[in-house]
């Protein structure tokens, strides 16, 4: 195995756990019925996951824009993940970032909970793709 890619996959490794970990801790927020918490940790889940991704190509960015902007043109117009990835991206961070910026915004429970089942896709799928591309290689 190619040194480069060994690194990187362990930064995938990484990242993808802490993926794991924020989209755990967003189901237990939801359980005890913190939903700004809960909103905030599966957005982070997500992140974390394009993250994982991105570490394939030694990419990462400071700005939340950059890695979003990066994901969706090498992954997801390329094909390689469903455009539905897209959507649940864009719904995850717009509901984030009410949620963290916005005084009076208030996350409903059905929300929430669609923004965890999202996560908990995006989770799923970037995943098996680390598993696939780790043996491929």
């Amino acid at each position: 195995m190619d040194e480069t890619f060994k690194v990187r996959m362990e930064y995938a490794g990484y990242r993808i756990e802490r993926s794991k970990e924020d989209l755990d801790i967003a189901i237990m927020m939801l359980e005890d019925n913190h939903l700004r918490v809960a909103n905030n940790r599966a957005y982070y889940s997500i992140f974390h996951a394009m993250r994982a991704v991105l570490a394939f190509d030694g990419y990462d960015s400071k700005k939340h824009s950059g890695i979003i902007a990066e994901f969706r043109k090498s992954y997801i117009k390329s094909g390689v993940f469903n455009e539905q990835l897209s959507s649940i991206i864009g719904q995850a961070s717009e509901i984030r970032n009410a949620s963290d910026y916005d005084d009076m915004f208030i996350a409903s429970r059905e929300e929430t909970e669609k923004q965890i089942q999202n996560a908990r896709l995006f989770y799923q799928e970037v995943n098996k793709y680390i598993a696939e591309r780790s043996k491929t290689n």
